[in-house]
């Protein structure tokens, strides 16, 4: 499709970047609200978190969202198990690793910050306080100063998760008092469809990015039902793409997922479909401005 001259490029993409006419997919495979015993598919161990890492990057993730749980399934927060996940995943493949900093709702504040200390690349950061279901996630101002600044301490890039509309005012608010993140470039993720949030519609999109920090790049997620139209409004805006079984687990109505990996093939055969085909790991860290962990050679 040739472009019309003189158009300018939505808020939020990736214009004059490395890789502008790319989407960055981002896998989602855990979570920390299904229980493997009602999702005997979800990967929950390390080697099946490696595997699913593995098979993921292979059709098309760049990062990974990473939740974690304990030997009964569980979440968990230890940090033991978060660095050992970490190397795991840095040694088997070149994802981009994110760390959840949200945890389940019931994680407190000192545990969310000390996963930090597993070096990541990347980590989510929450700008503010929803309801979720039937349950609150709590995010006060100073928690999410405190990530913020810690981040920019150690070189961990940020993604800023935005659950509402209300939340962008804030994250301009954070950028303005204490200064960019690390990195130096702001990406968020537009969280849809969870229950107390934005809904995932195009036109929530739409409005979202209009509040959008100049220069700043989004991805989108669709929870459940919204799944595929937030995916199909943020092809169409410029935007990218966190799929995976955190999410949602039907595949279409009456299929359930088979894996992550069906969910990534799927949005990244839409990314090629509008062209914008699906980022390398590599390309990912030239834009969002990732550093190289210690003893990379790529």
């Amino acid at each position: 499709m040739a472009e019309t001259p003189g158009r300018s490029e939505p808020r939020g993409a990736m214009s004059g970047r490395p890789g502008a006419h790319g989407t960055l997919i981002t896998v989602a495979p855990t979570g920390a609200e299904h229980a493997k015993a009602d999702v005997p598919n979800l990967p929950v161990t390390l080697d099946e978190l490696v595997r699913t890492a593995q098979d993921c990057e292979r059709v098309g993730a760049a990062m990974i969202h990473v939740h974690i749980r304990d030997e009964k399934a569980r979440p968990t927060l230890d940090l033991g198990r978060l660095r050992d996940t970490v190397a795991a995943l840095r040694s088997e493949t070149n994802l981009v690793v994110q760390l959840s900093t949200g945890g389940a709702v019931t994680d407190q504040e000192e545990d969310r910050l000390r996963v930090l200390d597993a070096q990541p690349d990347s980590a989510s950061c929450t700008m503010g306080t929803v309801n979720f279901g039937d349950d609150v996630f709590l995010n006060r101002w100073a928690f999410v100063v405190e990530l913020h600044q810690r981040m920019r301490e150690r070189g961990i890039v940020p993604e800023y998760e935005i659950f509402d509309l209300g939340q962008l005012a804030a994250l301009r608010r954070l950028l303005d008092e204490h200064g960019p993140p690390a990195g130096g470039h702001v990406h968020v993720d537009l969280v849809m469809g969870v229950p107390g949030g934005m809904p995932g519609d195009a036109e929530t999109l739409v409005a979202a990015l209009r509040l959008l920090p100049e220069g700043a790049t989004f991805s989108a997620t669709g929870v459940g039902r919204a799944s595929l139209p937030v995916l199909f409004a943020s092809l169409a805006a410029g935007g990218h793409l966190r799929v995976g079984m955190e999410d949602t687990l039907s595949y279409a109505r009456g299929e359930r997922v088979r894996d992550n990996a069906q969910l990534v093939a799927r949005a990244a055969g839409l990314a090629r479909v509008a062209q914008r085909p699906p980022l390398t790991p590599d390309e990912v860290r030239a834009i969002l401005g990732v550093r190289q962990p210690a003893g990379a050679t790529s």
